[in-house]
């Protein structure tokens, strides 16, 4: 299992950035994805969520009608469009998947908002 986020950067309040997460190893059309972050000093925080089939989807109420989380099944890839962006929305963003009984993680790709 891979997983492999990008997008990341430094951008400035109000700003939109798309994040992409590309997943390998698994049969991803039939899992459920989500995306988390975690800001220095801090907990890491559920973002958002999204079922196999793209519907239902889940998001914090800290992000919820900013961000949008979509995927892409031909692709293996897992999206977090995020705009109107905050200086507390700076954090390390990355992917999961849980697969039989554990959790696979992607690096993080770093979110810096400036104000």
């Amino acid at each position: 299992v891979q997983l492999v986020e990008s997008g990341g950067g430094l951008v400035q309040s109000g700003e939109s950035l798309r994040l992409s997460c590309a997943a390998s190893g698994f049969t991803f059309s039939s899992q459920v994805m989500t995306w988390y972050r975690q800001a220095p000093g801090k907990e890491r925080e559920l973002v958002a969520q999204i079922s196999s089939a793209g519907t239902p989807t889940y998001y914090a109420d800290s992000v919820k009608g900013r961000f949008t989380i979509s995927r892409d099944n031909a692709k293996n890839t897992v999206y977090l469009q995020m705009n109107s962006l905050k200086p507390e929305d700076t954090a390390v963003y990355s992917c999961k998947v849980w697969i039989i009984r554990r959790d696979y993680w992607g690096q993080g790709t770093q979110v810096t908002v400036s104000s």
